[in-house]
């Protein structure tokens, strides 16, 4: 049964740009009052004024809990409850591990991982009261471990498992704890990783219809869909929950067939290594670290 949204506070991390700016509007189309957090105000700003006078924006770190919760407590304050929190946050790095920045690589689990178990902190005491919604985007590399994204991937899994976890915990206070998984999407994420020509050729190889990119505007309306229903899984591609019931064979097919790509295109995959995070959210994160002073994750 699906829920009306007209009225309902959703926040939305990582809000700024890609799939939490795109899903914050269609969210608004459905009558949400929205807020918005990330690290790039103007853009956040922009995305705030496409939502309606009602929406707002906070600049904060996912990885700062303590910044986190007094966020919380302002959103609280602004809109009166909040019904609904999207930990949709997250960046990434691509590359065989062994060539990997430690730093780089740990920074990806920081953000994924731990600011989404952040995220949950700071915001479940207002779903208790509201008896509300989280729902944790994760990503189809939960289900199917992918070589070079070893750090995007162990992320991802943590995050499923963390709210499988979470919503045993939480049922009876009456929230509901959902879990997004989505294939490769059309957004400045997935666009930032095309820059390492031997990963955007081994991609191309897979099997349909695991190599395909598809587009923002279908995924984001499922994921709508979902958080009106407060559904426990949400399938950004309609074909993805058909992969859940088998993912346990996945880990031994990759062991299987991924080796023979990987040494198919060796070559281009180590004359296109980048350490550093991709896309434009890596950016706004390497951005944000020098806004504060904390230690740099190389770019």
């Amino acid at each position: 049964m699906k829920r009306e949204l007209t009225g309902q506070v959703v926040v939305i991390t990582g809000a700024a740009r890609g799939l939490g700016a795109a899903l914050a509007r269609s969210l608004h189309a459905r009558g949400a009052r929205i807020a918005l957090l990330g690290l790039e105000p103007e853009e956040l700003e922009r995305v705030a004024a496409s939502c309606g006078p009602d929406a707002a924006h906070w600049q904060v770190n996912v990885t700062d809990r303590h910044a986190l919760e007094r966020t919380a407590a302002e959103v609280a304050e602004r809109f009166g409850r909040i019904d609904v929190v999207v930990a949709n946050a997250g960046i990434a790095v691509g590359g065989p591990f062994s060539s990997s920045d430690p730093a780089t690589f740990n920074r990806v689990i920081e953000v994924n991982l731990l600011g989404s178990i952040a995220t949950a902190r700071a915001f479940l005491p207002e779903l208790v009261k509201s008896r509300g919604y989280l729902l944790q985007i994760a990503s189809i590399a939960a289900m199917a471990p992918a070589p070079m994204m070893a750090a995007y991937c162990s992320s991802k899994a943590g995050v499923e498992a963390f709210a499988h976890c979470l919503r045993a915990e939480v049922a009876s206070d009456g929230v509901r704890v959902g879990v997004g998984y989505l294939s490769w999407t059309d957004t400045d994420m997935v666009r930032g990783s095309h820059t390492n020509e031997g990963l955007e050729k081994m991609r191309g190889s897979l099997p349909f219809p695991l190599g395909r990119i598809y587009p923002l505007g279908p995924t984001v309306e499922r994921i709508a869909d979902g958080i009106a229903r407060r559904a426990p899984h949400v399938y950004g591609q309609r074909w993805v929950r058909f992969l859940q019931p088998i993912r346990w064979t996945v880990p031994g097919t990759v062991g299987r067939l991924v080796p023979s790509q990987i040494a198919k295109y060796r070559g281009d995959i180590d004359a296109s290594v980048d350490t550093s995070l991709v896309g434009a959210g890596g950016a706004a994160d390497a951005a944000e670290r020098a806004r504060t002073g904390a230690p740099e994750a190389p770019q």
